[in-house]
């Protein structure tokens, strides 16, 4: 704690105060200076913010005027009204790595009760001093939060009423609409419009609402990684998920089944689909939402990442007629999203293209597409037999599942179809190995499959921030390595200005730093990695009579190729991301 007297000198040096102005308070506050600063604030000698920003000097704190910043709900709350009612601070800005705590006066015991707050989530707080009328003016936002849990409490035992009654008398539409209005009319609507924009601010491609013991959490998916984002009362939490039910028209009453739905809103002027669906947890539902922008339309296939080589045999692969054409990689590798560019370079007046998907996230003008629904028995596999009758040029088949449909796939592709879709595999070796697994005939197999296309997606480095680095020497070994294995033509052509193998120990990269334009994470977006597999004579020949020797040797002696390890290295030695990244991503031995 500063003493009055350095407080008196800094004013005094900055020229705040007076000598005059000095020696009247002195006369009336004593030689201790006892009440020092109420007295200056009483008496106008100086604002509250001018009074903030001197004591951060004194502390050796950075100063913060708040009232004019732009602050996040999903920041302020990740304090509870308690901790910050008791300590006076408040939380101003917080992302998956670092939160940014405001104090009204150097307090360690605050500083305590934050930091151990934050061990849980492994994040790093920075203080800052403010004013106490930048704190009133943010602390009112859990007295808005409190009127809006206490209406919302108010609509669930309504709501709770409601399903008492029902249980005496046959349901009816009306009732069904009543109890819906009233969940509209509330004011956790406005929660839940807080953190469906949040999320759309903030790129975000999912949005998880979690049930726990003692409260509710709220969690984006960004550039594919999960960050804490809110926590709300467990009280409220049932509403929340009554709210987004009724938006997506899923039924407020069934809570012992998982639910899908779909819902469209205009959020910051763009055109938002939501993609919903509800899981029953024990005593509780959690609700997940794929959020889907409409506004970017589908990706072209040369803004995807695709490096040079593959992007070249995905093109050529793209001018056959009939067969199969697969995309492998794990939950969000971005395979749906590769599919609807290819689809999209197809898609002419020429031809008549069909899809089955679960769900359809893009619409494309001139091209069928058909939402599977399994529980009306209209599957993959059904609804591929009736496409058949439809006289189709291409068909796009969302995901091969099960044997049924991939039988199908492989007579429709001998049928002088060419069939796209996608299969669960880590490379794109596994597919065949998957494909034969599902008892598909090794010759029927070996005269259908053309291409097969395994990816990942790593972080893009923010342009903004990303600072330059070298490769530790060991590193630099183990690269050249991995990529010694490729002609030197071919990482000339992937890397401009690599002349020689042994650039790489000198070679400039980039490494992540964070800032406000990427949300302190250091990354911006995301770009594919990839390895793909053209089926030719010789791989044809492997699959119907030596499968036990197909592996990746093989494949490599059969035709020029290049790794998902060696085209993630590719990206790190253009600065596009970082080996942490890539190491993230793909498991590369010895890195």
């Amino acid at each position: 704690m500063y003493q009055p007297s350095e407080l008196s000198a800094v004013l005094l040096k900055q020229n705040i105060l007076t000598a005059l102005q000095m020696d009247a308070a002195t006369k009336e506050l004593g030689p201790d200076l006892k009440g020092f600063e109420p007295y200056l604030l009483k008496n106008k000698l100086i604002d509250d913010e001018k009074m903030a920003e001197v004591k951060a000097e004194l502390y050796h704190l950075p100063y913060k005027n708040l009232i004019d910043m732009d602050i996040k709900d999903a920041a302020v709350y990740f304090l509870s009204k308690d901790i910050s009612q008791n300590y006076e601070i408040v939380c101003f800005y917080k992302d998956y790595k670092t939160a940014r705590i405001g104090l009204t006066d150097f307090d360690l015991k605050a500083m305590e009760a934050v930091n151990f707050l934050a061990q849980g989530q492994n994040l790093q707080i920075e203080y800052y001093l403010i004013s106490e009328h930048s704190f009133r003016e943010i602390f009112k936002r859990y007295e808005r939060m409190e009127e809006e849990i206490s209406t919302a409490l108010d609509v669930k035992a309504k709501s709770r009423q409601e399903e008492g009654l029902e249980a005496t008398k046959k349901e009816s539409g009306e009732e069904e609409l009543l109890k819906e209005e009233d969940v509209n009319n509330a004011p956790v609507a406005k929660i839940v419009s807080v953190i469906i924009k949040h999320a759309v601010e903030a790129r975000a491609s999912d949005i998880h609402v979690e049930p726990f013991a003692n409260e509710s959490r709220v969690r984006y998916r960004i550039d594919g990684m999960l960050h804490n984002s809110l926590v709300l009362p467990k009280s409220i939490h049932s509403s929340v998920v009554a709210r987004i039910k009724v938006m997506a028209k899923l039924k407020l009453d069934e809570t012992r089944i998982p639910q899908d739905g779909r819902l469209s809103l205009v959020v910051d002027k763009r055109q938002i689909d939501f993609r919903v669906s509800t899981l029953p947890l024990t005593g509780s539902e959690k609700v997940e939402m794929r959020i889907l922008d409409q506004t970017k339309g589908v990706t072209a296939l040369e803004d995807l990442g695709f490096d040079v080589h593959c992007y070249d045999l995905i093109k050529e692969a793209l001018k056959k007629t009939s067969g199969i054409l697969l995309l492998t990689g794990p939950t969000g590798s971005g395979k749906t999203t590769t599919l609807y560019s290819l689809i999209n370079i197809l898609n002419k007046e020429s031809v008549n293209i069909s899809t089955l998907e679960d769900p359809i996230e893009y619409q494309i003008k001139g091209v069928n597409q058909s939402q599977i629904r399994p529980e009306l028995g209209f599957t993959f596999a059904t609804g591929l037999r009736s496409f058949l009758r439809q006289d189709p040029n291409i068909i796009m088949v969302g995901e091969v599942r099960d044997e049924e449909t991939a039988e199908l796939a492989v007579h429709a592709g001998l049928t002088g179809h060419l069939v796209l879709s996608t299969l669960h595999t880590n490379d794109a070796l596994g597919a065949i190995f998957r494909l034969l697994d599902m008892k598909m005939e090794p010759f029927l197999l070996a005269s259908t499959l053309r291409t097969v296309i395994a990816q990942r997606l790593v972080r893009r480095l923010c342009l903004d921030c990303r600072k330059e680095a070298t490769f530790a020497d060991k590193i630099a070994e183990e690269i050249m390595t991995t990529l010694r294995e490729l002609p030197l033509e071919t990482l000339q052509k992937e890397i401009p200005g690599l002349n020689t193998l042994e650039d790489i120990k000198t070679w400039k990269i980039y490494e992540p730093v964070g800032c406000d334009h990427c949300a302190r994470t250091g990354y911006q977006d995301r770009t594919a990695i990839s390895e793909v597999i053209s089926i030719n004579e010789k791989i044809q020949d492997l699959i119907i009579n030596h499968r036990e020797n197909l592996n990746i040797e093989q494949i490599k002696a059969s035709q020029a190729f290049i790794s998902i390890k060696q085209a993630g290295l590719f990206k790190v030695l253009q600065g596009i991301t970082d080996l942490n990244e890539v190491l993230r991503v793909v498991e590369i031995e010895n890195l």
